[in-house]
């Protein structure tokens, strides 16, 4: 969530800020502001209602002791009237409250000063790319590569389930294993604690890292007990800095989960949904970082750096793009995807995105921290996928095939077990 002062110092900037994620803030900051004079003005009446209230108290007791019952009475009536009005103004604020942070909510993120300007993912910028993306003739798409080899059962799924709740079989359940425990590994070699997550989280968390209510519609709720289903680590991990002040010194602090993921993926459809390419369920590690507001764009680039390290081990060919403002998420400043190159399905895809939100997390979720001066400022949040599942899955069954079976990357071989699927 936006700072109410970032509003009231400059919303003309604001708004021209927003304008780069096609956001039409105007109307929006203009009744903010207006309701933010009308809190301070109701504040400052409540607040000279109580001085009022407490004059006239201690003033009862001397007129009562001197013999002045009259005006004693008269004072006790005029609290009552002040008490009467006191309740108005407390309903009538609450009231501002609320929606001044309805209205707040509405606010994306302010896009980082790099941000490209654009409108789809067209216009993203390519900032770098490495490897083959020659396509392959004849080579099958992943989701008969899973039927030829028994080692991904959609049908089953759908038996099971629905449609995107795949059954990983065999060889395929190995490798995913062998991804997860080799992303999890190699996070720990850059100083990532490991997390282990719940996979529920209650509405202040989602509110907290901006699922909601944004995203309202891609979760999955479960109404018993008021709680949702993760869509990423992200959100029980970085919640568990809610309300909290850190020291200067407790950073960097850095996380790293494996968890199951669920998304609704309402209104997704044709051939970006086939086979891995998008799921109801899915795994993926995450890496969280909560860092300084002076070192949070050097973490970014950092993460960037390490997710590419491991479609470099993985010998897949990817590319890293910087998204555009309309690209851009709802909670970010900045956002860097990669994407790696499907021979098979000869497209591209998205396996990673590594984003900073500055303050906008941290502000939902009161995470402070205390600087050298003693003064109370937010903190930045940063995550990214390293890596998600799915799409990692499907672009080494496709790029690795061969007529006898599908190659396993030699940095994944001491995890499977086994140097090729047959």
């Amino acid at each position: 969530m936006l700072h109410i002062q970032t509003l009231r110092d400059n919303p003309n900037f604001v708004v021209e800020r927003l304008k780069v994620k096609n956001f039409d803030a105007h109307i929006i900051i203009s009744d903010v502001l207006r309701l933010d004079v009308e809190i301070r003005n109701h504040k400052k009446s409540l607040d000279d209602n109580l001085m009022v209230q407490n004059k006239l108290s201690k003033e009862i007791g001397l007129l009562f002791k001197t013999g002045k019952n009259e005006e004693a009475n008269s004072a006790k009536e005029e609290i009552a009237l002040l008490k009467k009005d006191e309740k108005e103004m407390q309903e009538t604020l609450a009231a501002k409250e609320i929606t001044i942070q309805e209205l707040m909510l509405l606010l994306p993120n302010l896009p980082h000063e790099s941000v490209p300007v654009g409108k789809t993912a067209d216009e993203n910028e390519i900032i770098f790319s490495e490897g083959d993306f020659t396509p392959v003739e004849n080579a099958l798409p992943h989701w008969d590569l899973v039927k030829k080899f028994d080692i991904i059962d959609f049908d089953l799924g759908t038996k099971i389930t629905g449609a995107g709740f795949p059954v990983y079989k065999g060889k395929g359940a190995r490798l995913q294993r062998a991804l997860i425990n080799f992303f999890l590994d190699s996070a720990a070699k850059k100083h990532y604690t490991e997390i282990q997550p719940p996979y529920l989280v209650n509405k202040d968390s989602a509110y907290a890292t901006g699922q909601l209510p944004d995203k309202d519609a891609q979760m999955y709720y479960v109404g018993l007990d008021d709680f949702y289903l993760i869509p990423t680590a992200e959100v029980p991990v970085t919640n568990i800095f809610r309300d909290q002040i850190l020291k200067e010194t407790d950073f960097p602090i850095k996380f790293c989960a494996y968890s199951a993921c669920f998304r609704r993926e309402a209104g997704s459809y044709g051939k970006d949904v086939r086979g891995l390419n998008r799921l109801h369920q899915f795994d993926k590690v995450e890496i969280v970082q909560i860092q300084h507001p002076d070192t949070s764009y050097q973490a970014l680039e950092e993460m960037k750096g390490y997710v590419m390290s491991l479609l470099q081990k993985l010998e897949l060919p990817f590319r890293v793009v910087k998204l555009c403002g309309g690209d851009l998420s709802f909670t970010s400043a900045l956002t860097y995807d990669m994407e790696v190159f499907s021979k098979a399905q000869q497209r591209w895809l998205e396996v990673s995105s590594v984003s900073n939100f500055e303050a906008f997390q941290a502000n939902r979720m009161k995470l402070r921290f205390k600087d050298e001066t003693g003064k109370t400022r937010l903190a930045h949040t940063l995550n990214g996928s390293a890596l998600a599942l799915p799409r990692i899955m499907a672009a080494l069954l496709e790029n690795n095939q061969t007529d006898t079976g599908i190659e396993i990357p030699k940095a994944l071989q001491n995890y499977t077990g086994f140097e090729r699927i047959d």
